[in-house]
C-alpha cells in the first residue's frame, strides 16, 4: 500500500448492478493524474447473501453470518477499511463490525444522512426539514434511516403501502436487468407524491434506485427537487477514507 493510502474492501453483490454502479462512480469521482492515483479496491460481489428484507421482516434467515464472513475475508485479503453499497444490509452493521474489530466500517446510512443535511436541507434545525425516503421494505421496517435522520432533526416521509409495492418492483427490475421507461416513470410518480406531501428532498436509499432516478429528474409544481443518492454519498466518503482526492476537490 502506498504511504497514506488505504485499501478499501467492498461487501458487494447486493445486487451486482449496484456494486458495479458504486465502482464506476468511485472511479469517475476520483481525481487521477496517473492510474496509480485511483482507490485500491477489493470487491467481494456475492449475490448469494440471504435476502436482507426477508430477514428484517422475519420471513428469511439472517444474512449476518454471511456478511461477517465476507468482512473477515476482505480484511484477510488486505482491506484496511470496509464499505457496503447496500442500505438494508446495514441493519446488520453491528455484526459486521464485531467480526472485524478495529477495522473501520463506513456507514452508508450516516454518509447519506450527512450528505442530505449538508447539501440539500441546510443546517438550520429551526426550519421544518423533511425527506422523502425511497428504499426497500426492509430498510423501512428496520428504521435505520428514520433513526439516523431523527438524530439530525429531520423528519421522514415514506411511501404508502401501495406505493411501496411500486418501489419494490422497481428495485427488482434493476436487479434482474428489466428496468424500462415505464418502471422509471412509476418510481418518479411515487417520488412526486412524497414531495407533494411535504418532502423537500428525495433520498434514493437503495443502491439500485439511483439507476432509475437521478438528481435533476424530479420537478414538482415547476420547481426542481433535489434527489440525493446513497451511492454518491458513500463514494464521497470512501474517497476521503482511502486518502485519495475527489474530482470536485481539485476543480
Amino acid at each position: 500500500m502506498a504511504e497514506g493510502r488505504r485499501t478499501v474492501g467492498v461487501l458487494g453483490g447486493m445486487g451486482p448492478q449496484a456494486t458495479v454502479d458504486f465502482f464506476a462512480k468511485l472511479t469517475e469521482a476520483t481525481y487521477a493524474e496517473h492510474e496509480a492515483d485511483h482507490v485500491h479496491l477489493l470487491i467481494d460481489s456475492d449475490p448469494t447473501v440471504p435476502d436482507r428484507t426477508a430477514a428484517v421482516t422475519g420471513t428469511g434467515p439472517s444474512p449476518a453470518p454471511h456478511l461477517a464472513a465476507m468482512a473477515r475475508g476482505l480484511v484477510a485479503a488486505g482491506a484496511d477499511v470496509l464499505v457496503m453499497p447496500c442500505n438494508t444490509a446495514h441493519a446488520f452493521e453491528a455484526e459486521i463490525r464485531a467480526a472485524v474489530p478495529g477495522v473501520p466500517f463506513l456507514s452508508l446510512i450516516d454518509a447519506t444522512a450527512d450528505a442530505v443535511v449538508a447539501h440539500a436541507l441546510g443546517a438550520d434545525a429551526a426550519s421544518p426539514r423533511t425527506v422523502g425516503l425511497l428504499s426497500t421494505t426492509g430498510t423501512l421496517r428496520a428504521r435505520i434511516y428514520h433513526d439516523a435522520f431523527a438524530r439530525r432533526g429531520v423528519a421522514v416521509l415514506a411511501p404508502s403501502e401501495a406505493e411501496q409495492h411500486v418501489v419494490t418492483a422497481a428495485i427488482g427490475a434493476v436487479k434482474t436487468g428489466r428496468a424500462t421507461d415505464a418502471v422509471r416513470a412509476s418510481l418518479r410518480a411515487v417520488a412526486e407524491r412524497l414531495v407533494s406531501a411535504g418532502a423537500q428532498v428525495v433520498v434514493t436509499a437503495c443502491t439500485e434506485l439511483p439507476l432509475l432516478l437521478r438528481d435533476g429528474d424530479l420537478e414538482v409544481a415547476g420547481a426542481r427537487v433535489p434527489v440525493i443518492a446513497s451511492t454518491d454519498a458513500l463514494v464521497a466518503r470512501t474517497i476521503v477514507a482511502a486518502s485519495a482526492r475527489s474530482v470536485d476537490a481539485v476543480r
